[in-house]
């Protein structure tokens, strides 16, 4: 095991993941991180001391490099996963860059590939806290997916997130995997607007069978009654699954946004199952929530937890 912290060999986490080879665990002992790390290894194991392991830094999209461009969101990661089969526990990963409305979106998590696992950790930030990659296959702007895997090939990964604190504010989990978090809770900060933001922001893949599936997780807040949505579509075929899940007052009575997509209203896949709003049965009023089976929902759950017992 390689152990990183102040009075250790490694004093960064970077410094340790440049030392170790596939297989290897590393050990982070309780600390402030002020750094960016990158991770391109497969089968690397990251594991915090406790919570008080934070990983922090302030990237943000608005700032400008020393080419005069602007960083933008995918160049903005306090964390980058580009590899397959790696695992991080007890540790928090934050981007203190600070609310979208001031600097736009600044990633904590960057995480593409396959077979990667989150849990008992926390992960904060405001607008984009959680990317779950692959990007979309096209690009709204040219410029737009600037950033580590601009030019790789779209691959569809599984990702698990359980136990876990994920905040932010818009759209803060987002992207193309197939993703599934599992009794976390998920917090979204008051920006003080009418509408102060979306939890998801799927861009899943037209012939993907599974987007997002949120099963047993808590959706708190100090927002105001009704200003979140569940989710909205990045691409017109999103699919965001909530199954046992209890909202708090600040979740719309319409569920999900379709952010008004003509297109994602017709192939948007969002639906919720068993939840509670305030500790009552809650059904989205929006019209294109779909309703789906309790045989539908366990097979859901039957690939999470397949997932899970790889761990």
């Amino acid at each position: 095991m390689i152990t990183v912290g102040i009075n250790e060999e490694f004093k960064t986490i970077q410094q340790a993941v440049d030392a170790a080879k596939s297989g290897d665990v590393i050990f982070i002992k309780n600390g402030v991180y002020k750094e960016r790390v990158e991770i391109t290894k497969p089968d690397i194991t990251l594991i915090g001391e406790s919570a008080d392991t934070v990983l922090d830094f302030n990237y943000y999209a608005r700032m400008i490099m020393p080419d005069g461009i602007k960083r933008g969101t995918f160049r903005s990661y306090t964390m980058l996963i580009n590899t397959d089969n790696f695992t991080c526990k007890n540790m928090t990963i934050k981007n203190s860059a600070g609310f979208g409305s001031e600097v736009g979106q600044a990633i904590a998590v960057y995480a593409e590939g396959n077979n990667i696992f989150f849990e008992n950790c926390r992960l904060i930030g405001h607008q984009d806290t959680l990317f779950t990659g692959p990007l979309p296959e096209q690009e709204y702007e040219k410029g737009g997916f600037r950033g580590p895997t601009e030019f790789a090939p779209r691959v569809q990964g599984n990702q698990i997130y359980k136990n876990c604190f994920i905040s932010g504010e818009v759209d803060f989990i987002f992207g193309s995997a197939e993703a599934y978090f599992d009794g976390c809770e998920i917090f979204s900060y008051n920006c003080n607007k009418e509408i102060n933001g979306y939890v998801t922001a799927a861009s899943t893949y037209k012939d993907s069978e599974t987007g997002y599936v949120l099963y047993n997780c808590r959706l708190t807040s100090d927002c105001p009654d009704n200003s979140v949505y569940l989710g909205r579509p990045w691409r017109d075929h999103a699919k965001t699954v909530f199954i046992n899940c209890d909202f708090g007052a600040h979740i719309c009575d319409e569920g999900f946004h379709d952010w008004n997509k003509e297109n994602a209203r017709e192939n948007a896949f969002y639906a919720v199952f068993n939840c509670t709003k305030n500790g009552r049965a809650f059904t989205p009023t929006a019209a294109f929530v779909k309703t789906i089976s309790e045989e539908y929902a366990e097979k859901l759950l039957e690939q999470m937890k397949a997932l899970e017992g790889l761990k």
